[in-house]
Formats: C-alpha cells, sequence, structure tokens
C-alpha cells in the first residue's frame, strides 16, 4: 500500500505523530474553541485532551498567543509567555486559511524552564569564575609602581628583551599571584609579537597528581604500550608548542626533571614510553611555594632561572595597596551581580569590618584575602527571591557577616620555630651583611644562625626595596 495524505489523515498517523512531539500543540476555532490538543498540552495541565476538546482555550491558557492571531489574523512567533504555577513558555501562533478562508489558528509551544535553569546555572558558573580569574590585565594589577614595580619589569624582560624570549621561574608564597604573572608574561609575549595571538598558555599544576609518573604522562604525554592500559597520548608540551607551558609547582616532577631538562636544551621531546621524538618551540615558565634550587637538578634550574622573579607576600605588601587590593575585590563583586542580574549594586563595609579585614593575616595572601571578602557579602547579600524587580540594592556588610576565624584570628606567635618575617633585628642583620659584600644565598644561612629562616629571595627583594 502506498502511503497518502488522505490515508495518514483517516487512519490517525497524523495524531499519533503529533502527540509524540515534545511541544505541545492546540488548534482552536474562530470562537477559541479547542478542537485539538495534543498528550503534551494535556500533561502540561495535568489534564486529558478528551477534557479539553469543546472548551474555550482561555479555561486552560489564559494568556494564550491564540487569542492574538484570532484577532489579526496574523502568526505571533516566538513569544515567551509565564503560565500558571511558574511555567514558563515559548510560543509561536499561527492563522489556519482554507481556500483563501480564515477558520482559525493553531499554536505550538515548549516549557523552557529546564533551558532557563541551564542559562541561570552558566550565568553563576560565570559570575564565580569572574570572582576567583587570577588573569588580570597589567594596567589593572595594583602595585605596578610599588611593591611589584621590579617583578613586572623583570616579567617583560623575560619575553621583551632583544636577545629573544627567556624561560623563567616565579617564586612566592601561595596565593601571591603567580598564576596571575605568568598570564600577564603571556599576554605581553603577544603584544610584542614574540608570540602569535592565537599562540596557547597551558598550565599544569604538577602537585595536583598523585605521583610524579602521572604528571609526567600528562606533560610529555604517551605511547600505546608504554605501561599497563596505556594509550597513545598528547602531552601538555606538545599542546603549548608555539606558546607558554605554564608548570606550576614544578618540583612536584621530581625524577622527570631530566625529561624536561633535555626538552629545553635541545627544543625536543619524547612521549614516555616512545622512541619517536618531536620538535616542540615552549617557552617555559617554572613556578614553586619552594625554593626551586633545593629541589630541582643544578642545570635544570640554571636554564630555568635565567630570570628569576619574586612576588612578595601579603603582609610585605604596603597598607595602602591592602586596601586598594579590598575596594578591587569589592567593586568586582559588584560588577558581576551587575552583568549577572542588570542591577545597580553596592556594597559597604562598616568602618569596623573592614579594619578587621585589613588587619588580620592571611597565609594564603590574597587569594585567601580575596575568599573572605566574597565569602562576607555573601553573607550580608540578600537572597534571589528578595531581588524581584529592584533596580537598587545596597548591601552592608558588618562584624557578623565577617567568617567566625576573622574576629578570632590573632598574629601568629613565634615559640621554637624561626622567625620567617623580616623584623627590624633582621633588617638590622641583613644591612651589616650586605655592607660587608653577602649575597642572599650567604646571608640567608647567616640568617639561620641567628634564628631567622627568611629565604634568598626574600633577601633579595629586600636588597631592592629597601628605604
Amino acid at each position: 500500500m502506498q502511503l497518502t495524505e488522505k490515508i495518514l489523515f483517516e487512519n490517525g498517523f497524523f495524531r499519533t505523530i503529533l502527540d509524540n512531539t515534545h511541544d505541545g500543540i492546540n488548534i482552536v476555532d474562530l470562537d477559541g474553541n479547542i478542537i485539538y490538543s495534543n498528550s503534551h498540552s494535556a500533561e502540561y495541565l495535568n489534564t486529558t485532551k478528551d477534557y479539553m476538546i469543546g472548551k474555550h482555550i482561555s479555561l486552560f491558557y489564559p494568556k494564550a498567543v491564540l487569542l492574538n492571531v484570532l484577532e489579526t489574523q496574523k502568526p505571533v512567533l516566538d513569544q515567551k509567555i509565564h503560565f500558571v504555577a511558574g511555567n514558563k513558555y515559548v510560543v509561536s501562533s499561527y492563522p489556519i486559511f482554507i481556500d483563501d478562508e480564515f477558520v482559525g489558528a493553531y499554536s505550538i509551544f515548549r516549557d523552557v524552564r529546564a533551558i532557563d535553569e541551564l542559562n541561570r546555572k552558566v550565568k553563576y558558573l560565570e559570575l564565580h569564575l569572574g570572582l576567583s580569574n587570577a588573569v588580570e590585565e597589567e594596567s589593572n594589577i595594583i602595585g605596578t609602581e610599588k611593591s611589584l614595580k621590579e617583578a613586572l619589569i623583570r616579567a617583560r624582560r623575560t619575553v621583551g628583551s632583544i636577545g629573544g624570549p627567556r624561560h623563567s621561574i616565579i617564586t612566592g608564597e601561595s596565593g601571591t599571584g603567580k598564576t596571575m604573572l605568568a598570564n600577564v608574561i603571556f599576554n605581553y609575549a603577544k603584544k610584542v609579537s614574540v608570540l602569535n595571538n592565537d599562540a596557547p598558555f597551558i598550565e599544569v599544576n604538577c602537585a595536583q597528581f598523585t605521583n610524579p609518573d602521572i604528571a609526567a604522562i600528562e606533560i610529555f604525554g604517551s605511547e600505546k604500550g608504554a605501561f599497563t592500559g596505556s594509550t597513545m597520548k598528547k602531552g601538555l608540551f606538545e599542546q603549548a608548542n608555539g606558546g607558554i607551558l605554564f608548570l606550576d609547582e614544578a618540583h612536584a616532577l621530581e625524577q622527570y626533571q631530566n625529561l624536561l631538562l633535555k626538552a629545553i636544551e635541545s627544543g625536543r621531546i619524547r612521549r614516555i614510553g616512545g622512541s619517536k621524538e618531536f620538535d616542540v618551540d615552549v617557552i617555559i615558565i617554572a613556578a614553586s611555594t619552594r625554593n626551586l634550587s633545593d629541589v630541582l637538578l643544578p642545570e635544570l634550574y640554571q636554564r630555568l632561572a635565567q630570570y628569576e622573579i619574586y612576588l612578595p607576600s601579603l603582609d610585605e605588601r604596603s597598607r595602602e595597596e591592602k586596601e586598594l587590593l579590598f575596594n578591587h575585590f569589592i567593586n568586582k563583586y559588584q560588577q558581576a551581580v551587575n552583568d549577572l542580574h542588570k542591577i545597580n549594586y553596592k556594597v559597604q563595609f562598616t568602618d569596623k569590618a573592614r579594619k578587621l579585614i585589613l588587619g588580620a593575616e592571611y597565609p594564603r595572601n590574597i587569594r585567601q584575602f580575596r575568599d573572605i571578602i566574597n565569602f562576607s557579602i555573601d553573607a550580608a547579600a540578600p537572597l534571589i527571591t528578595d531581588v524581584q524587580d529592584q533596580a537598587d540594592i545596597t548591601t552592608i556588610v558588618d562584624v557578623d557577616h565577617l567568617p567566625f576565624q576573622i574576629d578570632e584570628q590573632k598574629p601568629a606567635k613565634v615559640s621554637d620555630q624561626l622567625k620567617s618575617k623580616i623584623d627590624s633585628n633582621a633588617k638590622k642583620l641583613i644591612r651589616e651583611y650586605l655592607n660587608e659584600g653577602l649575597g642572599p644565598r650567604k646571608i640567608e644561612k647567616k640568617m639561620i644562625e641567628h634564628g631567622y629562616d627568611i629565604k634568598y629571595y626574600k633577601i633579595a627583594y629586600f636588597k631592592t626595596h629597601d628605604e
């Protein structure tokens, strides 16, 4: 039997097809009475198709777009409407003409709550990524003319010197902005055409893996059969070709340092378990919270430390810079809310709350400082359900909104442990050794004898910034 339009209608195939679509469908006559509804339309209403037939569309859909079509005889496309119980639909309605005579209208609609919920989640993900994103334009970095001035000069020189780009090491405590500085170097390299605009920036935290073997496979790749269950895997080195490979916590490479050294010296890598070598043109930026001169192979350290850049801790930065950072994170939060909810959002800290946050110590430095500010604003901010249709909102952050640790936080007490802060006595000793002509590494050893564990790079930083 040949399938024809007549057979489709007579045998109810069209009804079956329409009932199995994922859209709701309603058809009305000129008076707005329902002459057909499919299963999805009835399910939205927790009723049956048979019950709907013959009744007016407005009994079920009070804001039915079909009513507009019956008045204008013109289609209405992609109109988003709200319905009872918070349901939201996108509706398209069309007039029905038979032999040029207007006889009714039909609508096709879809519940878009799931889509709206997904969009909402994406927006909130973007909000939190924006609040925690470490990447900043150099012009927006606080401390460019003070505590970070020397670091930024050296950062630009790593890729901008006329002798060609160099590998580099960034040192500093956790949360001081090492990833941010690596991105500054990357952006500057593109700006001065050392790298192409589409050059890759590949970042990996070498300490995130359970053992150095896994880190090596991720970085250098592997060949099928190199170990049980292994497959051919292109490593991050190959992915970074023509750009920058940022190795955070590079000390975790341990026994695989020789592979990194070979890649730097020869410009070629070999995947784990492979025999073929691949050419790579990659600028390496290594970073660590440790003293890399103590944990890297001397030859590798020498090749990487052509430029060694130290980032000061938050405690080493001035009160003025802390206040600028404080205001920066507040402004970033305000802007994120403005972008997400289209609200003119303002945040104000009381004098006491502001003083407590600025006076506290932050072992994880700027990252922790930022998180404390965001947490405090979250605690004081209204809920989403409380901001409907409000164009302007101001949030007051008081002491009660701060994390409980803040109010009780005391400066760390030094007991039997070596002091790591450069206090007035340490400054005096360092100046005396500098005047004697000793270098930072020798001074580091001398300071241990006096009960201070002050790393050589901090002494070097003190040397260039001591007034």
